[in-house]
């Protein structure tokens, strides 16, 4: 073995520890560089392959000749006599090259089967469109889509984040973080309580609004061991530290249920349920609250409402008992007309009944409604229901609203011709009178 293999092999080797790297990785690397390094030679074979003794560090090339298949029919030792000073400068630029290589693989293997975990990094830059996290051997990318609007992350920090992603790239293993995603939740409990890391309880569902307030349902499997308890801690520390990493944002835990409507009124907490009515069709789940719980239950700018529905997967419906008992009141005990208006053969708009029968006009109905009992029931004529074309229904004890264009007919007709007496109507007179009384004063 010669001094400048020794030293070769030896540099080799402390290059290999300090990377990570095996030797015989590097020396596979180094044979296949000097294969090329050696056809770009004068009169070099087709088919070579490149040996290096990993004792010795002795460097052999050996020609081949190939027959139709591929096979080797002859091989000889064509190694250059200048060989080793290009397997030196060979050797450089393939080790260097091969390193970064195998860095960035082993890199994107470390990560690859972390997505949904958490990582701790220092703030090295900030941007209006990412920020850099500096995780020791690779930076992880926080985009803004993926970070709290009112949060400022300063240069030097430490901040935990939420893996989301794991891209391989030319350039390296590019990690995707998130502090808005629901998991950050879960992992920051992980490390704050040990019954959840251990298995004991469970946070079987999550709801967010990131920056403002979080909700999570937890479940234990023993009955011996609180859930909720578990995770708020003596006089709340635990949560307290979760709280503190998101930066004030404000959590509530609540115990979780099989059972729907007990698990909405444990999500509508801190407000208390006196009723949950649940639709399976739709998936509508009517809560009834006390008029004082109201606003608490619905929360500000309907914020408790929303995570209650995230969090338990029902739409959420709530009513307090003096809107409930108005709406089941209603005007159950009155009746209403159902019919509509339409226009006649002489272009009059008339009320034409629902369930047939002859039509009213507008002074007809005018009459009816001043001849209708004081008790506020409906004249004979109307029939019981809703009003056909109307989107809201009309009481029978007062007329349907006449159309504009239902004006009464004047008492003057339009010839003079031939016609009989006009006919006054009560309501053409009325208008008569008051004209008269008008001009006399």
């Amino acid at each position: 073995m010669s001094k400048t293999n020794f030293e070769f092999l030896d540099a080799l080797g402390q290059i290999a520890r300090d990377k990570g790297i095996s030797v015989e990785t590097l020396l596979d690397a180094l044979a296949n560089a000097l294969v090329a390094a050696y056809k770009r030679m004068p009169d070099a074979a087709e088919e070579a392959v490149v040996t290096i003794d990993p004792d010795s560090g002795e460097i052999r090339v050996y020609g081949q000749e190939l027959d139709e298949d591929g096979e080797v029919i002859r091989e000889w030792d064509d190694t250059p006599d200048d060989f080793g000073r290009i397997a030196a400068q060979t050797a450089k630029q393939v080790i260097l090259q091969r390193i970064r290589e195998v860095e960035r693989d082993m890199k994107y293997e470390e990560y690859a089967g972390r997505e949904g975990d958490i990582v701790t990094g220092i703030v090295q830059q900030t941007d209006n469109r990412y920020t850099l996290l500096d995780l020791g051997k690779v930076e992880a990318l926080l985009p803004q889509a993926e970070q709290v609007s009112y949060e400022r992350y300063e240069h030097g920090t430490r901040l935990k984040a939420y893996i989301v992603e794991v891209r391989k790239t030319t350039k390296g293993p590019q990690i995707v973080v998130s502090r808005t995603h629901p998991g950050l939740i879960k992992r920051l409990f992980e490390l704050e309580v040990p019954e959840i890391s251990s298995g004991v309880v469970e946070i079987k569902a999550a709801a967010r609004e990131p920056g403002h307030r979080t909700k999570i349902a937890v479940w234990s499997n023993d009955p011996n061991v609180d859930p909720v308890g578990a995770c708020v801690g003596a006089r709340g520390s635990r949560v307290r530290m979760v709280t503190n990493e998101l930066r004030g944002e404000r959590v509530d835990v609540v115990p979780f249920s099989d059972d729907p409507v007990e698990l909405i009124q444990n999500a509508l907490a801190p407000a208390r349920v006196r009723e949950v009515r649940l639709d399976e069709e739709t998936g509508t789940a009517t809560v009834v609250v006390s008029d004082f719980q109201l606003s608490l239950a619905i929360g500000k700018e309907g914020q408790n409402a929303r995570l209650a529905a995230r969090l338990t997967g029902w739409r959420i419906d709530i009513k307090s008992e003096t809107q409930l008992a108005e709406e089941e009141a209603g005007y159950s005990d009155e009746e209403w007309a159902e019919g509509e208006w339409v226009e006649d053969d002489k272009g009059e708009m008339v009320w034409k009944p629902a369930e047939g029968g002859e039509a009213m006009s507008a002074e007809d109905w005018a009459h009816q409604a001043e001849d209708a009992p004081s008790d506020g029931t409906a004249p004979t004529a109307v029939a019981a229901g809703a009003g056909a074309g109307s989107t809201e229904p009309e009481p029978a004890g007062a007329a349907p609203a006449a159309p504009e264009s239902a004006e009464p007919q004047s008492a003057e007709p339009e010839t003079a011709a031939a016609e009989p007496e006009p006919v006054v109507t009560k309501a053409a007179a009325d208008v008569s009178a008051e004209t008269t009384q008008e001009a006399d004063a």
